[in-house]
């Protein structure tokens, strides 16, 4: 997978860059993933997201700068103005209004196609470490995180190692929906019978909102959790506590989690059943009610 550094694709462009973080910054409000990105892939985001925004003001400012020189200029007072009543044609004009935006779209379509496959939500993340692996099911209205090498799950919060690259893998047990981490990177759908792969990574420890970007009923408005990046030694002495306490996660327990429910408060299972996201993938277990239950 690509860094941040080698998706630099308007290297011409980087002189514009404090300048368009500083709007951004203005626009979105402060600590933002544009201010701030916490991981190689929402790093190479804001590139993308800042090498676009460029391309477009280059065009934008001077058309602004034009309506108001040519206003200016061609006023009725300005007696040096010319007038040329009778034109109809001319060919530097034609070139120009038509080479500006073809350029435009072949920088856009340029990094359009090179971010798409640099970005590929699941290709993986270079990196000398291993990468821990996590299944993710969207619930109503709430999120179920299943680490399979640790052998514990939780609920509404998303416990990971800072440093080490995160594979996803992500279903729904209920309606479409939509898993983002702002300040990680790629959002990917949930649906029901089908399993997605993402990679992200969080580069430091610190708490970073997640959320479902798809309505999805009655309790979609709290459906958000915590994404905590800790270093490797408190990480591993958070699955330990989580082996060591709370309910197992077996089928009972799942049908039972499968009722909608909102803003509950997190918790984790000291075990998960064997193969439960694919059981789930597979529909050997039933759907959710789909959001048509009040919480």
């Amino acid at each position: 997978m690509a860094t941040a550094a080698e998706l630099n694709f308007t290297r011409p462009l980087h002189c514009l860059r404090p300048m368009l973080a500083l709007a951004a910054l203005a626009l979105s409000g402060c600590d933002s993933w544009i201010e701030r990105p916490a991981g190689p892939i929402s790093s190479a985001e804001r590139i993308i997201f800042l090498d676009t925004l460029a391309i477009m003001l280059l065009i934008v400012v001077p058309v602004i700068i034009a309506i108001i020189g040519f206003a200016w200029w061609f006023r009725a007072s300005n007696e040096r103005a010319r007038h040329l009543p009778h034109w109809s044609f001319s060919g530097r004009i034609e070139l120009v209004i038509w080479s500006i935006p073809a350029l435009v779209v072949l920088f856009l379509g340029g990094i359009a196609w090179i971010s798409a496959h640099d970005l590929d939500p699941g290709r993986s993340l270079a990196s000398k470490r291993a990468p821990l692996e996590i299944d993710v099911v969207a619930l109503d209205w709430k999120w179920l995180f299943i680490y399979p090498q640790q052998g514990v799950a939780s609920v509404n919060r998303l416990v990971v190692p800072a440093g080490v690259p995160l594979r996803f893998r992500l279903t729904s047990a209920t309606v479409w929906n939509a898993f983002w981490i702002p300040k990680l990177g790629s959002m990917l759908y949930c649906m029901y019978g089908m399993a997605g792969t993402l990679y992200l990574q969080a580069d430091r420890p610190g708490v970073y909102h997640g959320l479902s970007a798809m309505i999805s009923g009655d309790g979609f408005a709290t459906m958000h959790f915590d994404t905590q990046a800790l270093s490797d030694a408190q990480f591993q002495a958070w699955s330990v506590s989580a082996r060591a306490a709370g309910p197992a996660l077996d089928e009972p327990a799942y049908r039972a989690l499968l009722k909608p429910s909102s803003e509950v408060s997190p918790y984790s299972y000291r075990s998960v059943m064997p193969h439960l996201f694919d059981a789930i993938v597979l529909q050997r277990l039933p759907p959710g009610p789909g959001g048509a239950s009040k919480p």
